[in-house]
Formats: C-alpha cells, structure tokens, sequence
C-alpha cells in the first residue's frame, strides 16, 4: 500500500495539508498502539507497524520536496542514489554561485539563490499543480525529476551557507 492509498487521497505532487492533516488523526485515532493495549499481541504489532507506517508517511507528504521524491520513485523515474547528471549550464551556474559564496554576504546569496529556485519552479509550476495521475506523461514528470536535482544542489549551497 503506498503512502496514498494509506491516506486515502488521490496521488498528486502538491498535497492538501488540510486534509492530510485530518486523514492523519484519523488514522491514528484508529491506529494508535495506546489503543491496543488490552489486545493481542499480534494485533499490538500490527497496530505499531500501521501507526509506524502513518507517521513515516505524514513526514513524507507533508514536505513538497519529499513528496515530489515519493511520486517520481513509485513511477520508477527516480531511484535512491541515483548519480543523476545535472545540465553543464546549471552547472557552471552553480560554480559561479558557489565562489561568490566565499565573496558575498550570505543574505546577498540567500537572494540569488531564491531568484533562481524560483525560476526552477516556474519552469515545472504548472506540472506540479496540474498532476493528473494517468494523464501527466513521463516527459513532464522527467522535467519534474530535474528541478528536484537542481532544487538539491541549490539546498547544498544554502546548507554551507548556514552551516
């Protein structure tokens, strides 16, 4: 069962927190282990297991950027790990921002990067809102995939910023 059908929500790119939020009390106010206390202990185990799996998937859909993750690994377009190949313009894009990390002040870098996470995202925005499962095709969600890359590389930078 994946992380949607647990919910009981259609499979989309952009979630509802709303309802992701009441299908998760919900959930565990069916699943909780406290209420199991008096049960057997399979169905103890079973119940842990469930509310695991509940909580594991609320992480996972409520932050965009795991969830974007999550669809493109279930349609086998993204595997853990994976080396994937970065275009040799963004990258050199990124070396120019990553020496002026060492020049500029750190909000004058916030900025830049801001600017440019934020042309990623118009590139895929009507992707991304318009997810139709069965309709949106693997070209589109490859575009997706690629903007989850670069969206990586870009946290990277912000990372040795703040750190």
């Amino acid at each position: 069962m994946n992380y949607f059908e647990l919910f009981d929500i259609p499979v989309s790119l952009k979630i509802d927190k709303a309802s992701l939020s009441k299908k998760y009390f919900d959930l565990q106010k069916k699943y909780h282990p406290d209420f199991y206390t008096q049960s057997t202990d399979d169905e103890k185990s079973e119940a842990l297991e469930k509310s695991s799996l509940i909580n594991k998937a609320l992480k996972t859909l409520q932050n965009e950027d795991e969830t974007l993750k999550y669809v493109l690994q279930q349609k086998k377009l993204l595997e853990e790990e994976e080396k994937y190949a970065l275009p040799p313009d963004f990258l050199m894009e990124m070396l120019e921002l990553n020496e002026a990390v060492m020049e500029e002040e750190p909000a004058i870098i916030t900025k830049k990067i801001a600017a440019v996470e934020d042309e990623l995202y118009s590139a895929v925005e009507a992707i991304i809102n318009n997810y139709k499962e069965g309709i949106t095709t693997d070209k589109e969600l490859l575009e997706v995939k690629e903007y989850y890359y670069k969206k990586k590389y870009l946290q990277r930078i912000l990372d040795r910023i703040d750190g």
